[in-house]
């Protein structure tokens, strides 16, 4: 399993939603001119992501399932 290319992209997937969440959060908590301009693009990165992240992994599932 830890040696599936198409596993290591997915979870590579999730850890690039939980980056820009984190940074998400973090410009929020920040706050300021920088949230102001940042916030709306934040916020698409990050549900691109997770739509790749998923698709990702609904594709795993579905080719190695059994």
């Amino acid at each position: 399993m830890m040696n599936d290319p198409l596993f290591i992209v997915a979870a590579i997937a999730c850890l690039a939603v939980v980056g820009v969440l984190l940074f998400g959060i973090g410009s929020f908590a920040k706050g300021g001119d920088f949230n102001k301009k940042h916030a709306n693009k934040a916020m698409r990165w990050r549900i691109i992501a997770q739509f790749v992240a998923v698709v990702l992994i609904l594709l795993y599932v579905w080719l190695r399932g059994e």
